[in-house]
């Protein structure tokens, strides 16, 4: 098996965390967290965008095994693994922001590499409210 980096958790904890990060990354496009964090959840995220490249029922039902919202799911498979299509790999990049200011760990941001998250008519809704 492939070395694993354990984060100071247990086993449940580690990967209900690596999920929360990939769920995360998928919705909002990028993610500020350690660069420890970032390269495991990158690994994830690379193997759940390659099922999103699949398409077929069983690559979405493995994919809904791991991430437990199918909203997400539903943007991974139609808006995010499209973009992807002619890619053979690195569909993430993780860009190091420098020491955190309280213990100084090594912070870094997370996002998918040429996409572009599409807002809502909700979200445009909500910004002209405020305006």
């Amino acid at each position: 098996m492939a070395n694993l980096r354990k984060l100071g958790r247990r086993t449940d904890h580690r990967t209900a965390m690596l999920r929360n990060l990939v769920q995360s990354l998928f919705e909002n496009g990028k993610i500020e967290t350690t660069v420890t964090r970032a390269k495991e959840a990158r690994r994830e995220a690379e193997k759940m965008i390659t099922l999103g490249k699949k398409g077929d029922l069983s690559a979405r039902r493995e994919a809904l095994k791991y991430i437990y919202k199918k909203d997400v799911v539903y943007t991974l498979f139609e808006e995010i693994a499209p973009v992807y299509a002619d890619r053979q790999g690195g569909y993430t990049r993780i860009l190091k922001l420098g020491p955190r200011r309280g213990d100084g760990t090594e912070m870094c941001i997370l996002e998918l590499v040429d996409y572009t998250k599409k807002e809502s008519s909700e979200e445009k809704e909500t910004v002209k409210a405020d305006k």
